[in-house]
């Protein structure tokens, strides 16, 4: 095994004998013996159901990869299989160090067992000894935060409760691999920022296996991705592009038989050249420039409605296409559609590289007041009026889209990731995602 992997994924399969009933599963165990015997041809009474299959993947030291897909894709199985849980059909798992795993809800804690026991016991399994459990059990429970509840039986807990003291241990077991299959998803808001916190810590020096049907969070916290599907590898990339052509794929198994989402090719020309020719920014002031992408966007259509143009211009006048962050702009997005529009919806989200969702807004507010159809031929466009934020330097794209439906319902006829281009640079340094310009800030003694 490379010296810089932490872990090595070689054909890795695993397969489970379905039984129709237990007399299936009995004969299973003596007749094919009787009929070897008896030099008799063999036969199964099961069927086999292959969660994983073939797969082969290599993870770095110190990368943090997310996982992705349908739910029986085989997301657990193979993270089960990597912390040794679960034995493979066939094929090899190596792996560098300790792993500490948040596989599934309170796996690993024994239900009678109070929060106290549980503790010791499930970090005595990571290796520590008495001593070190000792140490750092004050540690443990101030990271849980459940009270007086440790010293109770475990099956006494909420969700949340069982989640709040399995990650606490996992926290304090100095692990070198951590793998996380969703569990976060049933804390609430505060313990979430709290285990975020840790995990960006962990990223610093450890390993990191994540998976999550969040694409925000996959986006967030990783800089590659794996997409199962059906037991096996799909594709293997950067997290901006699988997840994009996740959403592709899964909107399109939504769909159906409704509607085919076709590709739309990308040219081959880097959003990067929408950096040259910035304005210096000597005057501590943001400087925004929104550049068109419409030729250089992909995504997919139906071929019902297609986009024609999106542009952000500034309301009260000023140069076009150069904005400085907190004054008003219009955000406008030009369509035509193909084939009859019962219920239009033109929409748009400005994201960050990572492919976050910063914020955004549709026409549904509107149509919903102001139904409307459009006829084939005719052209549309939804107009929106905001506050431009005080966005951190960096480049943003903006995702437009056009669908025909309602809010619980509908399909996305043209869908297009980075339409817009928006580059911001500043000497002024920015807190956090998005910023907002302060009216007064001042400080009393």
């Amino acid at each position: 095994m490379s010296s810089d992997a932490a872990i090595r994924v070689r054909e890795l399969s695993k397969c489970y004998q379905i039984y129709a009933s237990p007399r299936d599963r009995l004969k299973q165990f003596f007749l094919p013996r009787l009929r070897r015997w008896n030099r008799m041809e063999e036969r199964k009474y099961f069927h086999e159901f292959w969660a994983l299959r073939g797969v082969t993947l290599d993870i770095a030291k110190g990368e943090t990869v997310g996982i992705i897909g349908r739910n029986g894709s085989g997301k657990s199985t193979l993270l089960q299989m990597i912390c040794g849980t679960l034995t493979p059909t066939s094929g090899t798992v190596e792996t560098s160090g300790r792993i500490a795993a948040l596989l599934e809800l309170g796996a690993g804690f024994n239900p009678e067992f109070t929060g106290r026991e549980n503790v010791y016991m499930s970090a005595s399994l990571y290796g520590l000894g008495k001593e070190k459990i000792d140490e750092r059990f004050e540690q443990i429970a101030r990271f849980a935060d459940i009270g007086d509840f440790i010293e109770e039986p475990v099956k006494t807990y909420s969700s949340g409760m069982y989640v709040r003291l399995a990650f606490a241990v996992i926290a304090h077991v100095d692990a070198d691999i951590l793998v996380i299959d969703e569990a976060l998803s049933v804390g609430d808001a505060i313990f979430t920022q709290k285990c975020m916190r840790f995990i960006r810590a962990f990223q610093e020096r450890g390993t990191l296996l994540f998976v999550s049907h969040d694409m925000n969070s996959v986006l967030n916290l990783c800089r590659t991705a794996v997409w199962l599907s059906h037991g096996e590898v799909c594709r293997i990339g950067a997290a901006k592009e699988i997840s994009e052509a996740y959403l592709h794929y899964t909107l399109q198994e939504i769909y159906g038989e409704e509607a085919s989402l076709v590709p739309v090719a990308t040219a081959a020309k880097e959003c990067e050249e929408h950096v040259m020719d910035l304005p210096a920014a000597i005057d501590y002031q943001s400087h925004v420039v929104a550049a068109g992408n419409i030729h250089n966007s992909h995504g997919w259509r139906t071929g019902a409605a297609e986009i024609l143009d999106v542009r952000l211009e500034p309301l009260g006048g000023g140069q076009g296409g150069v904005f400085k962050g907190g004054e008003q702009v219009r955000m406008v997005i030009r369509a035509r559609a193909e084939k009859r529009i019962s219920r239009p919806i033109l929409g748009f989200l400005v994201r960050d590289r990572l492919g976050q969702d910063l914020f955004g807004e549709n026409t549904l507010p509107f149509t919903q007041i102001n139904p409307r159809s459009i006829e084939p031929g005719r052209e549309f466009q939804g107009e929106f009026i905001f506050r431009l934020p005080m966005l951190p330097n960096g480049q943003y794209a903006v995702m437009a889209s056009v669908a025909d439906g309602d809010l619980h319902s509908h399909i996305q006829h043209h869908w297009m990731h980075d339409a817009l281009i928006l580059t911001v640079s500043s000497s002024r340094v920015r807190w956090g995602l998005v910023g907002i310009p302060f009216e007064k800030v001042s400080l009393s003694s």
